[in-house]
């Protein structure tokens, strides 16, 4: 007799990322964990030292849910850390190093964090906010040939180096099922507050199973990561899904476009994710596609929209750009555009995940809305976050009553169910009464030429409400001009959409995952009046 197992018995597996960790040591303890600029990571090195820091961690009074944040650049201390939380039943929360310090005083306090791991360069900005956060325990990482030296540590901060090679290694790691929580990601707080995401277990595990059934990835896959890993897509699009099934990961603290060319050669990179930014860059080195990269199969694009010129730019060379659209939220795949539709659906975020489901709706009232009509993207599956940390109200804003979280994105789907990418709910225009995307603005002006980059965002206007201005970068001494930003708009814009006002600075502000940093775009927009 075979007796059915409950609808969530599942929740009984041990889906702890640590796990595989320590199995790939034992199994295959010689193999390439990570490829970085201070020397290779075997599989058995990286556990051994995951191993140790979770001893460390326990000596530190560190016990299950508690918060163990990290500061500092990729590095494989990044991953050391983050897999000995794991391993201890703590809660990971990666830092944005970018932030200033009252940013990163707020995401410390509301993470309730008691131990921080951090590298050199990011230590005076962390002393300087840390007195009113939990913070007890101060780890500095003392031994990455790529991090400059201490001349002198103080009092609070204690090496890492020779207190992990004093103690004796962890194997023991607790289970861990779906609905644990396994970090807090602070979104990146463009467009108001940073909150806390909340991703547990299962959130990750099934965003790894959405990638293994979309992607073209493989068992022993070679990946490259310069994407910041404290961004849910420079760390789980792919880098910890090929740690799980033993592949290698290229870790790289920066992105350097010549640097990221010989590294895809060098290496051999089978999968990377990259935001539209890097690979405009990488378009733009002499002799790019002077030399195929046969290997490279799997090239995921997201984070911002993927200008369809670059698309076309990359396929005339056989690379095969995958855009694809999520959110922290949704850790971070909700859609996806198979490489076989690229030229078919141009420009689309693609279908919904295997096990995500994905709908447009009437923002503010819920109804959904049939194809081609634009409306809020909203969002539901296994892979979505429960909710904001110890934030209730913004938990019960971002979710209704049928559990579908509300992304904030403006979208369509076309006749076929494929997903396109309007902008966000809350950077749209309303000029004489019309709806305008500035996404939809930044798209037409994608490829003109001379163009670097560019962000379109609304300010006052006395007559309109609202009217467009174009905050744009030119390369080699260009001058662009306010007629040129509006012929070239026009091919594809109705004319009420196109910019009245052109600002051109030298850099149009991102923040670190690429996106357009908008609340810095209208300062600079309010200050240029």
């Amino acid at each position: 007799m075979i007796t059915a197992h409950p609808a969530n018995s599942g929740a009984a597996a041990d889906v702890n990322p640590t796990y595989a960790i320590r199995t790939h040591a034992r199994y295959q303890p010689d193999d390439i964990a990570l490829r970085y600029a201070g020397g290779d990571w075997t599989y058995a090195r990286l556990d051994d030292r995951v191993a140790r820091l979770t001893t460390l961690l326990a000596a530190e009074s560190v016990d299950e849910g508690d918060r163990v944040a990290y500061l500092g650049l990729n590095s494989p201390a990044f991953l050391t850390t983050m897999f000995a939380a794991f391993r201890r039943g703590a809660i990971f929360v990666p830092l944005n190093f970018r932030l200033a310090g009252p940013e990163l005083a707020a995401v410390l306090e509301r993470s309730g964090a008691t131990v921080i791991v951090c590298e050199q360069g990011h230590r005076e900005i962390l002393v300087s906010v840390s007195e009113p956060t939990s913070l007890t325990t101060f780890l500095l990482v003392d031994d990455d040939p790529q991090v400059p030296p201490a001349d002198s540590v103080g009092d609070r901060w204690r090496p890492w180096g020779s207190l992990l090679a004093a103690v004796e290694p962890t194997q023991e790691a607790p289970a861990r099922g779906f609905d644990d929580t396994a970090m807090i990601m602070f979104t990146s707080g463009t467009t108001g507050r940073p909150k806390g995401v909340i991703l547990t277990y299962g959130n990750l595990w099934w965003n790894g199973i959405n990638v293994d059934a979309r992607l073209d990835t493989r068992r022993g896959d070679i990946t490259h990561a310069v994407a910041p890993l404290f961004h849910i897509g420079g760390l789980n699009a792919l880098a910890l899904r090929t740690l799980v099934r033993g592949g290698t990961v290229v870790l790289r603290r920066g992105f350097d476009p010549a640097d990221f060319l010989d590294d895809l050669h060098e290496f051999g990179v089978n999968s990377l994710f990259a935001v539209p930014a890097m690979l405009a860059a990488l378009a733009r080195v002499p002799g790019v596609f002077d030399d195929p990269l046969p290997a490279l199969r799997t090239v995921v694009v997201a984070a911002a929209p993927v200008p369809p010129s670059l698309i076309e730019l990359y396929a005339e060379h056989g690379i095969i750009l995958q855009q694809a659209w999520g959110l922290t939220e949704t850790a971070p795949f909700a859609t996806h555009l198979p490489a076989e539709r690229t030229a078919e659906k141009l420009g689309s975020a693609g279908i919904p995940m295997a096990h995500t489901q994905v709908r447009i709706i009437e923002p503010g009232v819920g109804d959904p809305l049939p194809a081609g009509v634009n409306g809020e993207i909203v969002v539901r599956g296994p892979n979505v976050t429960p909710g904001y940390w110890n934030d209730p109200t913004a938990t019960a804003a971002a979710f209704d009553a049928q559990g579908w979280f509300h992304s904030g994105d403006i979208g369509y789907l076309d006749d076929d169910g494929y997903l396109y990418i309007v902008d966000r709910l809350k950077d749209m225009i309303i000029s004489g009464g019309e709806n305008i995307y500035p996404a939809e603005v930044e798209r037409a002006l994608a490829d003109l030429p001379g163009l670097i980059d560019v962000a379109v965002v609304g300010a006052e206007h006395p007559e309109w409400g609202e009217t467009v201005v174009a905050v744009a970068s030119a390369g080699d001494g260009n001058v662009l001009t306010l007629d040129q930003v509006r012929d070239h708009a026009a091919i594809t814009l109705a004319r009420y959409k196109l910019p009245t006002r052109l600002l051109q600075v030298t850099t149009v502000p991102r923040n670190a995952s690429g996106k357009l940093d908008k609340l810095a775009v209208r300062r600079m927009v309010d200050g240029a009046r």
